[in-house]
Parts: C-alpha cells; structure tokens; sequence
C-alpha cells in the first residue's frame, strides 16, 4: 500500500483540480482534456465515488501549504512540466505579480530556477508573466543583485 500512496495523492489533488474546474464550469469532457484523464475518472471524481478521502484531506494539507512546499510536492507527485503547471495553476490558492527592479543584469540565473518557466530574458532583463507564477520566491531568493520581487495579489 505504501507504493501506491504517491499515486493516491496524486489523485486527490487531481479531485480538488476536477471539482475546482467544475465550478468553473468547465464540461467533464474539458476537465478530462485539462487533467488528461478519462471523462469516467472525472464523473467518478466528481459524484464522490472510488476515492480515498484520506488522500484528498492529503492533497488539501499539499494544496495549503506555502507556495514553494506545495510546487515541490506537486514537481514530485506529477514530474511533467505540462501536468506541473496544470495542477499548480489550478490549485494555487492566490495569484502572484513579478516586479524586476533597474538593477537586473540580465544573467538569466531565475529563468533557469524557475520551474513554472514564468520567467524569460527580454533585452537582457528579466521578464516574469505573472500568469504563470506560482509565488515559490526561488527567483527573489536567489537573485545575485536582489532585483525580482513577488507579490500575492489579490484574484
């Protein structure tokens, strides 16, 4: 059973994304294309059935923890760029601005960090698109002239 549990709170966090999209109005058949799961795994998400709800209480502890805990989990649990930015921007609980001071020297240091791939070089500073940032703070921490700094922002 322990084997399975990686794959189990994968699905819980799959539950939370499935019934977040659901109120959203997203069709099952857009959340199954959006998750990459099958229309009947997201009509048995959605009406209660085969899940552990001790993996979904899992996922929400995940789904609430700071930004770059939950990015970690969710980098571990899903290992695919496209299914890691999926669930984080669905389940991330607020939205995140990037600000690059005048002092960026363009090293390209944060774009390498960044998992969510939010930031690029554009005439040599760094640009970050706030859709996509998750708020896990490895660019502003590791910047070497301290010129990115992210903020929570209101949705």
């Amino acid at each position: 059973m322990v084997d399975n549990m990686p794959k189990h709170i994968a699905s819980g966090l799959k539950y939370l994304a499935a019934v977040k999209l659901r109120s959203r109005d997203y069709t099952q058949k857009e959340i199954a294309e959006k998750l990459d799961i099958d229309r009947s795994t997201v009509s048995h998400y959605l009406n209660g059935r085969n899940l552990s709800w001790k993996s979904i209480e899992v996922a929400n502890t995940i789904v609430n923890m700071c930004s770059k805990d939950f990015l970690a989990m969710v980098q571990v649990l899903f290992l695919d760029l496209d299914k890691i930015r999926t669930m984080v921007l669905i389940l991330r609980p607020n939205n995140y601005e990037g600000l690059i001071k005048n002092s960026c020297i363009g090293c390209g240091l944060c774009v390498d960090l960044c998992v969510m791939k939010a930031i690029k070089l554009d005439s040599l500073k760094a640009k970050i698109q706030n859709d996509l940032c998750c708020g896990c703070l490895t660019c502003e921490e590791e910047c070497p002239t301290r010129s990115i700094r992210i903020l929570e922002v209101n949705k």
